[in-house]
C-alpha cells in the first residue's frame, strides 16, 4: 500500500536529481573552476560523454515530466471505462520508467568507469591518464595526487564530481526501479479487481 502511495511521488523526485546532474556535469568542463581548458579540449573522455547532461539529466527530466503529466487527473481518457485508462497510464509508466532505470544505469556505469580510469591531467610526461593502470587504487594513494600538476586540483576536482554524478544516477536508478514495482502492482491489483467485479456480475 506504501508503494502506490509514494509511486506518484516518485516522479517528482526525478526533477530535481536531473538538474543537479546537468549542473554537476557542467563543472566537470571547468577543472578547479577555470574555463580555459574548455577551449582546448583537455578534459577527459567521459566528459564528451555527456552522460550527466544529457542521459542522467534532459532524458530523466523529460521522463519525469511525462509520468507526472500521466499522473495527472486531467490526463486524456484513452478508454471508456476508468479501469482501462488506468491500467493504459500505468502500463505507460512501466515502460518511461523502465526507460530511466536504462538511462540512469548507463551514466553510473560510466561515471564509475571515469573514476575508476582517473583525470586527465599534465605530469611530467605530458597529458595522460596517468592513472588508468591503478584499477581506482590512486583514490586512496593521497601522495600521488601530486602528479597531476595541471589543471590544479585536478584529482579532487574529478573525485568529488564524479561521486556526486555516480550518486545521483544511483538515486536515479533506485527511484526508477521502485517506479516500476509501483506501477506494475497498481496494474496487477488494479487488473485483478476488475476481474473479481466482472466474475461477481
Amino acid at each position: 500500500m506504501a508503494l502506490e502511495t509514494c509511486g506518484s511521488c516518485l516522479s517528482c523526485l526525478l526533477v530535481p536529481l536531473g538538474l543537479w546532474s546537468i549542473v554537476v556535469n557542467v563543472l566537470l568542463y571547468f577543472p578547479n573552476g577555470n574555463a580555459s581548458y574548455v577551449a582546448s579540449y583537455q578534459h577527459p573522455n567521459y566528459v564528451w560523454y555527456f552522460e550527466g547532461i544529457c542521459f542522467s539529466g534532459v532524458m530523466i527530466l523529460l521522463l519525469a515530466i511525462i509520468l507526472i503529466a500521466l499522473e495527472c487527473n486531467a490526463f486524456y481518457r484513452c478508454c471508456q471505462s476508468e479501469s482501462c485508462n488506468k491500467t493504459y497510464r500505468s502500463f505507460i509508466s512501466i515502460v518511461l520508467a523502465m526507460l530511466g532505470v536504462a538511462f540512469s544505469g548507463y551514466s553510473c556505469i560510466i561515471f564509475t568507469l571515469g573514476l575508476i580510469q582517473g583525470p586527465f591531467c599534465n605530469s611530467s610526461s605530458g597529458w595522460d591518464y596517468i592513472f588508468k593502470d591503478t584499477a581506482g587504487g590512486y583514490l586512496t594513494d593521497y601522495s600521488a595526487w601530486s602528479q597531476c600538476a595541471e589543471p590544479a586540483n585536478a584529482v579532487e576536482w574529478t573525485i568529488i564530481l564524479l561521486s556526486l554524478l555516480m550518486t545521483l544516477s544511483g538515486l536515479q536508478l533506485i527511484i526508477c526501479f521502485l517506479k516500476v514495482a509501483a506501477e506494475l502492482k497498481r496494474t496487477l491489483c488494479g487488473t485483478y479487481s476488475v476481474f473479481i467485479q466482472a466474475g461477481i456480475l
